[in-house]
């Protein structure tokens, strides 16, 4: 197969071209943005340190003698919390400057064609379909189970500083100082934990959910995340909801 370059309007060089490593049969299409894959593991690895840091300040399981751990780790805490915070700002903002893969209508269920996919996805999760919808980007499902937990982590960041505002630390407290006011300070440590957990069963959830997806499509779904590619064959392009009229274009001029 020769190489194919789009022209014209279409001349973005990262959307599609054969891959090299792969059968002839499959593309290379560029899935993620360099912003959406870092945001991801940057997310990962915060939440990570601050769900170790937080079981610790919750339950402190070792305490030495220096009396100093508690206070490194409430530290390590807050440094992550605002990492997390900025990659989170950075995620929200490729809502809207990212490619369609990565905006904003990519995760909300704005179209039939993503209504419909939403019931065949989730058929397909309870083994009452053995064919899932074709996608290269999130599926509607996956789509909107990260809106959830989008809140989540909203609820999780105005929680986690309406507790480092509710010894008076400034300027937490005059911030977000009437959160607890409403519900209560101890209310606002219980949903603050609950979260947590409520995150971590998530994250086996998608490592697990990606897994599968990845061993029954082959389309290099793990390594994505890592490349932003993924690999997709001339019927997949062609079935596929949000496939783009570019990638249509190319197809029907080869």
């Amino acid at each position: 197969m020769s190489s194919l370059q789009p022209a014209g309007k279409l001349a973005d060089r990262h959307v599609i071209h054969p891959a090299e490593a792969m059968p002839s049969w499959r593309y290379r299409i560029y899935v993620w943005q360099l912003p959406v894959r870092i945001t991801h593991w940057v997310t990962f690895a915060s939440i990570l340190v601050l769900t170790v840091t937080g079981i610790y300040i919750a339950s402190p399981f070792f305490v030495p003698d220096s009396g100093s751990l508690m206070a490194t780790v409430r530290f390590w805490h807050v440094v992550a919390a605002f990492v997390f915070v900025a990659s989170g700002l950075v995620r929200t903002y490729w809502l809207f400057a990212g490619n369609r893969f990565a905006r904003w209508t990519a995760f909300l269920p704005v179209t039939r064609a993503q209504l419909r996919e939403l019931s065949r996805q989730t058929a397909w999760y309870l083994f009452w379909r053995r064919d899932a919808p074709r996608v290269l980007g999130h599926n509607a499902l996956a789509a909107g189970t990260y809106m959830v937990v989008f809140a989540l982590l909203g609820v999780q960041t105005l929680t986690g500083f309406a507790l480092m505002g509710a010894h008076g630390t400034e300027p937490w407290h005059v911030l977000f100082g009437w959160v607890s006011d409403i519900v209560g300070l101890q209310m606002v440590r219980l949903i603050h934990h609950l979260v947590m957990w409520a995150l971590l069963a998530f994250m086996i959830h998608h490592v697990y959910s990606a897994l599968l997806v990845d061993h029954t499509e082959r389309n290099g779904l793990l390594g994505s995340i890592f490349t932003g590619y993924k690999f997709a064959s001339k019927e997949e392009l062609r079935e596929a909801r949000d496939a783009g009229e570019e990638l249509e274009e190319i197809l029907r001029h080869e």
